[in-house]
């Protein structure tokens, strides 16, 4: 079963180190619909949690995070997430 853009949107967000609350911040959503959105991603992709669920999703859709980098590299670098 497919994602919906939102739930990868979601799963982007948790692959690159945001939790449940900053996700809900960035995409102007309720934690609660954060939350339901995980859930969803693991039932769709049949994980058994959203780490697995990042890597499943990584090895069907091998240029995923590299087409997102661009889009969420600025707030990356103000977390401190990205190390050089």
């Amino acid at each position: 079963m497919a994602l919906s853009p939102k739930e990868v949107e979601v799963l982007t967000l948790t692959a690159l180190g945001y939790s449940d609350k900053e996700i809900g911040l960035k995409l102007n959503i309720q934690y609660g619909t954060v939350r339901s959105h995980v859930d969803r991603i693991i039932l769709k992709l049949n994980a058994q949690n959203r780490t697995h669920a990042v890597i499943i999703y990584k090895l069907i859709n091998k240029n995923w995070l590299e087409e997102h980098y661009e889009t969420y590299r600025n707030s990356l670098d103000r977390r401190r997430v990205l190390s050089y």
